[in-house]
């Protein structure tokens, strides 16, 4: 199978780039947020170093969006990230 594009980063692959891209034909923000979850789960996984960073959301997201070809929010992907913290008792400094 041939590709257009290189890979955004290797160590979350070609797939879950493929998976961002399919995400972003879903039509609100209500309907995207359960994939969204998923998509930052796999992208934690594969940068755990990321983890404890200030910065975090905004690192994820600006990945998502560059996997997505810009067609995501990134305000969007960083609130799942910041929802997702929170539920696991992380909280952003202020």
């Amino acid at each position: 199978m041939l590709y257009d594009r290189k890979i955004v980063d290797r160590q979350i692959g070609r797939n879950a780039e493929l998976f961002a891209k399919a995400i972003a034909r879903y039509p609100d923000a209500e309907s995207r947020y359960a994939f969204l979850r998923i998509l930052v789960s796999i992208i934690e996984q594969a940068h755990p170093e990321w983890n404890r960073t200030p910065l975090k959301d905004r690192q994820i997201a600006h990945l998502v969006q560059r996997m997505a070809h810009n067609l995501l929010d990134s305000d969007e992907v960083a609130e799942v990230v910041c929802v997702r913290d929170e539920e696991r008792g992380y909280f952003k400094p202020s």
